[in-house]
């Protein structure tokens, strides 16, 4: 795989995160416009995210790879599209128990680690690509400490625990979704991973989530738009960033995500980002730049066994 691939992989797993990082304030404007509960919402753009890929699908002549996919490996995928649902509502979750700042900093800070850590173990030696890692982790505890100083909720324990589930969620979603990116269509992929995910989450949120839905026509179209464009476009860049990309890669480069809401806060919002913010930013940017020569050298020293970055090859027939 040449290193122009690697870095188109790693650039859109980026815009996958720009999108993601501006689903909070989406999420925001929602709630001030319809009394509807994070859970309901999580419900609405999971569900909303499925019939747009299943639709693109259809037009793309992808509706055989969808089912080709779901017969070969119906386990992965479903959990796979279980996990991407459970991330996100108990990411949720955690924010309204515990406050935004521990909840962004377990929840998004635990993946990078966990991988890190199993890729380790696979290769039988110390890890390796630490350095991006520590930097982007840096970067993420100062981003969040300047975006949301002091918050906590009424629950920390429950938020805590409800931040490290997600975080592994988080972390197993991208580790079993990487094997398969490399062997699948991003679109056909997405769209099965996502539907699954729906037929988990959306029951749930109907029977626990409160008001179902809205006739607000503000608030149905930002629905819109986070089902649209931070679920099924982003998940499609994500898996698609993963045919050239290791999942523990990935997760770093995510961290773009908190990145962006920082930026939106501020244009969107007012809020100002401060020294410690911006430091932050520049150290999650920095150790994100730094994946590829990072990849490069681990696969340089670990004498054919599999490196923490950029994998090398064409992606594999393989699913997961």
């Amino acid at each position: 795989m040449s290193s122009s691939r690697a870095r188109a992989g790693l650039l859109q797993i980026c815009l996958a995160g720009v999108l993601w990082g501006t689903g909070g304030l989406a999420v925001q404007v929602v709630r001030d416009h319809a009394p509807l509960s994070v859970l309901t919402i999580s419900g609405w753009r999971t569900g909303l995210a499925a019939v747009v890929l299943l639709a693109a699908a259809l037009v793309a002549g992808r509706l055989g790879e969808v089912r080709r996919l779901l017969r070969a490996r119906p386990g992965r995928v479903a959990v796979v599209g279980l996990c991407t649902a459970a991330y996100q509502a108990l990411y949720f979750a955690s924010v309204v128990l515990v406050g935004v700042t521990v909840s962004t900093v377990v929840s998004l800070g635990l993946a990078p680690v966990l991988l890190v850590a199993r890729d380790a173990v696979v290769a039988r030696s110390r890890p390796r690509g630490l350095l991006p890692v520590l930097a982007a982790l840096t970067g993420l505890v100062l981003v969040s400490t300047a975006a949301g100083p002091g918050e906590t909720g009424p629950s920390p324990v429950l938020g805590v625990l409800a931040a490290v589930a997600s975080g592994t969620a988080y972390a197993a979603a991208t580790a079993l979704g990487e094997p398969l990116a490399r062997g699948s269509d991003p679109l056909a992929l997405t769209a099965a991973t996502t539907t699954v995910g729906a037929v988990g989450l959306v029951p749930v949120a109907l029977l626990l989530g409160g008001p179902a839905g809205t006739s607000d026509p503000v608030a149905l179209a930002v629905l819109v738009y986070l089902g649209t464009l931070t679920f099924a476009l982003a998940y499609a860049l994500l898996y698609a960033g993963l045919r050239t990309t290791s999942s523990s890669a990935a997760v770093v480069a995510t961290l773009v995500e908190p990145v962006t809401a920082g930026l939106v806060a501020a244009v969107f919002l007012g809020e100002r980002l401060g020294v410690l913010g911006v430091a932050g930013m520049v150290l999650v940017l920095s150790a994100i730049a730094s994946l590829p020569r990072a990849g490069r050298a681990g696969r340089a020293g670990a004498r054919g066994l599999p490196a923490s970055g950029p994998v090398v090859g064409g992606p594999p027939g393989t699913t997961a």
